[in-house]
């Protein structure tokens, strides 16, 4: 390396041109000029519209739809917050019957030099601006897409196998191709870390782009992610079926407290602290016939026929030839309300109804849990389901995966996080898998969140730590906050790991537990 006085001796003797010659060869290729916002309208990307690039002052932005985006409403805005952005929105046609709808926002000042993609819910069908705020608020560039159509059903996929793939993962993957060109024309450098992150629908994108497209994160914090999106779909119908088939078999929600009562009584003690939590929910053996009414029917108790459908709700679905199960069921504590409810879980029918079987008018009563699994696993589950455990290509590139689910979720079985995540195992091996890929059940916890469990948790600053400094988690602290208020601390352990009491101080403090295996 030269030193300073060298090369200014040097310099001193030529001229302006071969000066700027030699500098250019000394410091190496040098990052694009940064473009202005507005100039963004013009930049040509392939099979892409720049529809509108504008800047947005300090605390300016309005959501479409209204001030949260999903309708209007009298209140301070929840963007008020938010600093100055350049707003870059993008139409995406990569096939010919493509039509995926891209925001990229940037900040105009304290760039963090990251890029945060965020991911959906349910069908999709919008942009998820209240994660892209908070992806801003960071100092992220973030980017969303609204997956390839508008609104929450799965109608648009009558008649449209390109949509059905841009739905199931060539929309993220595309939008992240070209959100990381306007992040470099814009900036004039490439983001130095990129990062998914998703709930739900959320969980299985960010699942998908590490199986699919290893190149295209560094991280991924993939929550309860609907990784099995038609297993799950198999399930609610066969709920849906069992509960309503005969309507003496469903259990109607006055029932469900006396249900959650017994199992808390039979098993909150298990794990050594009873406060209204099952650290490790496989640990409880509850058998619904114990609340099998004696006499009359009463909110206390189970009629026979309930008892019959409360096994099926906490029993796997089976496919009835082979006996292969299809999806995990319900761990004791997740409510019934959402798959075994008084109507079938819409995004199940969905399915169904337009992408498998092409009928709006399709009956959930006469699906077939065998003749119609094959068809199922060929029109939707090809495209959609996220189950690939070769996870192989990901790792190899540095690629780490913080994923977690609740305990208690009632839409999404906690059970098929398990499942993926035993089968990476399986496939890689333990040793390898936790050198870059960590699942955290949260005890209590609903679908991404609520429940009577420690919901509050911040996932991507452990996913940071593990990508740009290499300190694994092994534990990530959560809380249960209640108007506001923390109530109650508790860590998170890295599966099969569950927090224990060590025995001594108050239960609400994470200091007092530990991680150990079951």
């Amino acid at each position: 390396m030269f030193q300073r006085t060298s090369i200014e001796g040097f310099l001193g003797r030529t001229g302006v041109a071969f000066t700027v010659f030699i500098l250019a060869a000394f410091l190496g290729p040098q990052p694009a000029a940064a473009a202005t916002c507005d100039s963004l309208l013009t930049l040509k990307l392939p099979d892409t519209t720049v529809t509108s690039a504008e800047t947005v002052a300090a605390g300016a932005f309005t959501a479409p739809g209204g001030r949260g985006g999903g309708g209007g409403g009298r209140g301070p805005s929840p963007y008020a917050d938010l600093p100055a952005f350049c707003r870059v929105a993008l139409t995406l046609k990569p096939s010919a019957d493509s039509d995926i709808k891209v925001e990229v926002w940037l900040p105009m000042t304290n760039w963090n030099n990251k890029f945060q993609a965020v991911g959906n819910g349910g069908w999709a069908g919008s942009i998820s601006y209240a994660a892209m705020a908070e992806a801003l608020r960071r100092g992220y560039a973030t980017s969303s897409t609204d997956t390839g159509h508008t609104g929450p059903s799965a109608s648009f996929a009558m008649g449209h196998p390109e949509k059905v793939i841009d739905f199931g993962w060539r929309s993220e993957h595309e939008m992240t191709v070209k959100a990381k060109a306007v992040i470099n024309a814009f900036y004039g450098s490439s983001p130095k870390y990129s990062y998914f992150t998703g709930c739900s629908g959320g969980g299985r994108q960010g699942l998908m782009e590490a199986q699919r497209f290893p190149q295209d994160y560094d991280g991924i914090v993939a929550g309860a992610p609907a990784v099995n999106f038609t297993g799950r779909a198999v399930q609610a119908i066969w709920l849906a079926q069992a509960s309503h088939m005969n309507e003496a078999n469903y259990i109607p929600p006055a029932k469900y407290p006396a249900i959650q009562n017994a199992i808390l009584g039979a098993c909150d003690a298990l794990d050594g602290v009873k406060d209204g939590v099952l650290e490790n929910p496989r640990a409880c053996k509850f058998d619904p016939k114990v609340l099998e009414c004696k006499g009359a029917d009463a909110d206390t108790c189970l009629t026979a026929a309930q008892v019959e459908t409360a096994r099926k709700i906490y029993a796997p679905v089976l496919n009835s030839r082979t006996k292969r199960e299809i999806f995990p069921g319900l761990e004791p504590t997740a409510s019934f309300g959402t798959l075994a409810g008084a109507q079938p879980f819409g995004i199940a029918t969905d399915l169904f109804r337009y992408v498998v079987f092409q009928d709006p008018n399709w009956d959930y009563k006469t699906l077939n849990f065998d003749s119609h699994m094959d068809l199922t696993a060929k029109l939707a589950g090809a495209h959609i389901d996220a189950l690939d455990s070769n996870l192989k290509p990901f790792f190899d590139r540095g690629g780490k995966i913080i994923q977690y689910h609740g305990w208690s979720d009632p839409q999404i079985a906690a059970g098929s996080s398990v499942n993926y995540y035993k089968s990476v195992v399986d496939r890689l091996g333990a040793d390898a898998v936790m050198r870059s890929h960590r699942l955290f059940m949260v005890p209590g916890m609903a679908h991404c969140g609520g429940g009577d469990g420690t919901s509050t948790f911040d996932m991507l600053t452990a996913l940071e730590e593990w990508v740009e400094k290499g300190k694994a988690p092994d534990q990530i602290i959560a809380s249960r906050v209640v108007s506001g208020k923390v109530e109650r601390t508790r860590p998170l352990c890295p599966y099969p790991q569950v927090a224990t009491y060590k025995g001594s101080g108050s239960t609400d403090d994470a200091a007092n537990f530990t991680c150990k295996a079951p």
